[in-house]
């Protein structure tokens, strides 16, 4: 079956709610400027209580090298999630860590750039200007339709229980990744919109 991340999660019920779906993994949103921000203390709690076929995964967007491992060990997360525009090299440094490299598809969409990356996985979301995230939108699922990857594909960007069935037959991706569609307001799920979303990729 296809694996999920819930992402932007900021309380333990809704990750512990997501555990229970068999989430294989949550994500915890490091950008002050998100309104699925967690501060690291908070994440650290809600990290310490989660099953350990769960992973946590530290979402970080531009962030300097130093401060991303510092919220690291704190928090005792193992894999990041870099949704800005952090080149190869960046990502090089941080080869002691499981890394997923999120790229923004649009129209202009480089898919040549995309594979120079060494990381572990290639998650897609969808493009909109001076937005890296959490946008509720979709993108055209066709462009990734016919690419082979050597990496496992995440796909991200609008998916909720309605649409995520018809994205999965298209794409066949490793694992889904969802935020705003399984929630009642940011940073908030919605237990009925969570259950819904795992019904619907089982399906």
């Amino acid at each position: 079956m296809v694996k999920v991340k819930v992402c932007g999660i900021t309380n333990f019920e809704d990750a512990s709610k997501s555990a229970f779906y068999d989430a294989a993994a949550v994500g915890f949103v490091f950008c002050k400027k998100s309104p699925r921000y967690i501060s690291p203390s908070k994440a650290r709690t809600i990290i310490e209580k989660l099953p350990p076929f769960v992973t946590p995964v530290g979402v970080f967007v531009d962030l300097n090298e130093r401060a991303v491992r510092d919220i690291c060990r704190f928090t005792r997360i193992s894999t990041v999630q870099f949704h800005g525009e952090e080149d190869q090299m960046y990502c090089k440094r941080f080869k002691d860590y499981k890394i997923i490299k999120a790229f923004r598809v649009g129209e202009y969409f480089d898919i040549e750039k995309v594979k120079k990356y060494k990381v572990d996985a290639f998650l897609f979301d969808t493009y909109q200007e001076n937005v890296a995230g959490g946008t509720g939108k979709t993108f055209n699922w066709y462009l990734l339709k016919d690419i082979k990857f050597d990496k496992p594909v995440i796909l991200s960007g609008g998916l909720n229980p309605l649409n995520v069935k018809e994205a999965i037959g298209i794409l066949n991706p490793f694992m889904v990744d969802v935020s705003s569609g399984v929630e009642q307001s940011p940073g908030i799920k919605s237990p009925k919109l969570i259950r819904d979303f795992f019904e619907a990729v089982k399906a």
